[in-house]
This record gives C-alpha cells, structure tokens and sequence, in this order.
C-alpha cells in the first residue's frame, strides 16, 4: 500500500471521527444524535462529488450510493455486492468528542495526551507488542477512538474514490451503504429501503483485530418485565403493600446466575439483566437474552417466561407483564449453498493479502445480522482496530490498510468468480 493511500485513510478517519455522532439510546426517532445526520449529509455530498451514481440520503439517515459496474466486452455477468457500516459510536459514559491522532509506538506504553494522564498501559493491554514500530491512530483518553465504525466508513470511501477513478479494476456493480444506530439494537439498518441496496451478498466490517472473520453470530432478544404493585401506607401496610421492586428481585432470582455474561464465553449464550428500577407502586426490569443456536435462544426465553409466571404465583396481587421482542438473528443460519461464496471470498481475499484469517463466533451482532434475515447475506471482516467501546482502542495504521485493501480485493475477487 502507497504512503498516499495511507495518507488518505488516515485524513478521512480524522475527518469522519472529528463529527460526535455517539447514539442515544434514550431518543427513540432515528437517526437519534444530531451528528449523525451531519455526517450521513458529508458521505453523501462526498460520494456525489466523486461521481457515485443513485446517490440518496434517507429520511432516517441511511446514505446509499452506486458505483456503476466496469467490465470489458463479453465479460460473464458479475453479481452486485455491498458494503454497509455505521455512522454512529457507541453509547457509552464517555466523551461524545473523538479527538483522534497518529503516534508511533516504540514499544512499552503509549502516552494518549501529552499534557494528560492518559495512557495505554503495555501491562494492561499486551497486544501492543504486535505494532511496536507501527503507527498508531489514538484518541486522547476521554473518549472512545470511533475506529468502531468510522475505520469501516473510510475504508469503503476510499475504495469507491479508487473504483470510481480511471483504474484498470474490472468490477460489477458495488453498493455502499451507511447507517445510524447500529449500536443500539440495529436500529438504523432496519429502516434501510433495501431497494436501494439490490446485491447479491454484502459485507460489514465491523469488529477489530486484523483477520478477524464473522459468519457466526448471537441471535438476540431484548426483554422487558412490567410490575405493578399495591401501594400502602405503612400505618397500614401488613397483608396489603405489595412492593415491586421486591417482586422485580424475586424475578431475577429466578434466573439461572450461571447463564449470565460473566460466566459464560464462545458460543455459550446468557440472559442478562441490563437494568431494574423502580418505586411504590411500579417496577420495571430490561433484559438481553443471546445464544449462537436457535434452541437454546428458545430455551432462555421460556425460562424467563418460567421465571415470571413462578413470580406471578408468589404474589398473586402483582400484575406482572413480560414483553420479548427479537433483534437480530444469527449469519450463520442464513447460509446456503447458494450464497456460501461470500465467506469463501473472504477466505480467498485474505490469502492474497497475506492475512491469517481469525474466524470468529461474534458475542454480539453486527448490522449484517439483520441484512443476513432479509436474505443478503453479510458477513463481517475486520478494521484492525483493538479495544473497541473504550479508551484505550488503537487502530494501527498497517492494519486499517489491510482492511481497505479487503474491499477491493472482495470486488475483484466477485468479479474473476463471475455469475
């Protein structure tokens, strides 16, 4: 990769951090941080100045654009492919400002701020010791980097600049899309007009460390627990309150402690309970249930509705409703015969490259999940960043190369497999 293309990437990552668009959770309209709209209008006044055909920005934020197929005469016809990111960094307890820049590590810990007690610490974060020599993007220690997901947006950006300009890569049709609110739930991707995004297979890239490779991930349901009590004086409290926070309590110990987050890793799924609150008179407990196979993501929901209906039998004068709503479901269940090849790509891109694939049961989701239940399977490669949703993330520069370099060798790879 050409120091220019390096250079490039990293002026569009500083570009792209530089607008705070962390999600909130708490607004329900979407896109729900201002700073998304803002950046999803400069990715669309970027890609229409670059020449991208079929340009739109959504009402909900989603920017999809085309770069119009290049094939020689009598080329065999090439499906389209995709590439999705997110426009927003999770919602986290830290700055919503990403004041990102380049340091070279020299080996040991890396200094964040010059003037602040911000460090990466080498004891703490042992992988550092894979990049000494290498440039590394950091943020300042107050915030998360945005690696997660601005790494994927100027990866994709650049490629379409390469693709768009008078390059000998022969290619077919290659959309890009870019969404809000991955992070809290999928929420963005799920309003995405999919006839504006008509391909074959698709890819994310979402996740960190170089190699690392999802076909797999959890399928995934939020939940929600209602209690209403009775309320009472306490002069006159004995055989009538009926207090709600307590019954939320006896509901959670209803649940089994050791299929909780903490106790569980690889494909071993949990119900976890992500907040409870509460008063006099009313309760409420939010939940997520995951697991990677489909009948024990079934089984953690019947056990929760079992957890609650024993609750309901205890205290037979509490209302107690339960709500359980799906997310996203799991990649691996939406690959055929038919669209394997988009996993076989990235196997194949990745040995050209020279990069050690890592597959990966991701403990999470990404926005190919709910793409993948739509019939587009999306499978998900990485940015080369470490650290995510955190202030000690790092994107060594050598790696985010790797990464825009998947892109194109993805399209070239769709375009010598032919139709």
């Amino acid at each position: 990769m050409s120091v220019d293309t390096r250079q490039r990437l990293v002026e569009r990552f500083l570009r792209y951090s530089a607008i705070s668009s962390q999600s909130d959770a708490s607004v329900t309209a979407v896109p729900t941080s201002p700073g998304q709209w803002r950046l999803a209008e400069l990715l669309r006044d970027e890609l229409a100045t670059m020449g991208a055909s079929d340009v739109h920005l959504s009402q909900t934020a989603c920017v999809t654009a085309r770069v119009p197929a290049r094939l020689p005469e009598g080329h065999a016809p090439v499906p389209a492919i995709g590439f999705c990111a997110h426009l927003d960094t999770v919602d986290v307890d830290l700055s919503p400002e990403v004041h990102a820049h380049v340091v070279t590590h020299d080996g040991g810990d890396v200094r964040l701020h010059p003037e602040r007690d911000a460090w990466i610490r080498r004891d703490e974060h042992p992988e550092l010791d894979a990049y000494v020599g290498d440039d590394l993007l950091v943020g300042d220690g107050t915030s998360v980097l945005g690696a997660d997901d601005k790494a994927a947006i100027a990866a994709v950006m650049e490629a379409v600049v390469r693709l768009l300009a008078d390059d000998p890569l022969v290619h077919g049709d290659v959309y890009v899309a870019f969404v809000p609110d991955e992070e809290i739930g999928l929420r963005g991707v799920r309003t995405l007009d999919l006839a504006r995004f008509p391909v074959r297979y698709a890819y994310t890239i979402d996740c960190c460390e170089v190699g690392e490779l999802v076909a797999e991930t959890f399928n995934a349901a939020s939940a929600t627990v209602r209690i209403t009590g009775v309320s009472a004086h306490p002069m006159s409290a004995k055989g009538i309150l009926v207090n709600p926070v307590l019954v939320a309590l006896d509901v959670v110990a209803r649940l089994d402690r050791e299929q909780t987050p903490e106790r569980t890793e690889g494909r071993e799924g949990f119900v976890w309970v992500t907040d409870l609150h509460g008063n006099q008179s009313t309760a409420e407990i939010d939940l997520s249930i995951r697991d990677h196979d489909r009948n024990g993501f079934a089984a953690k929901k019947r056990a929760l509705l079992a957890a609650v209906e024993e609750t309901r039998r205890q205290h037979p004068r509490a209302v107690i409703e339960v709500e359980i709503v799906d997310v996203y479901g799991n990649i691996a269940d939406a690959l055929t015969d038919e669209n394997r090849v988009a996993v076989d790509h990235l196997h194949k891109a990745m040995a050209t490259l020279g990069v050690e694939p890592r597959p990966l049961a991701m403990r999470g989701g990404t926005d190919g999940s709910w793409l993948s239940q739509q019939g587009i399977l999306t499978p998900n490669f990485f940015t080369g960043a470490h650290n995510f949703h955190g202030p000690a993330e790092f994107l060594p520069l050598s790696s985010f190369e790797k990464s825009h370099a998947m892109v194109l060798e993805l399209v070239r790879q769709a375009a010598d497999a032919g139709e």
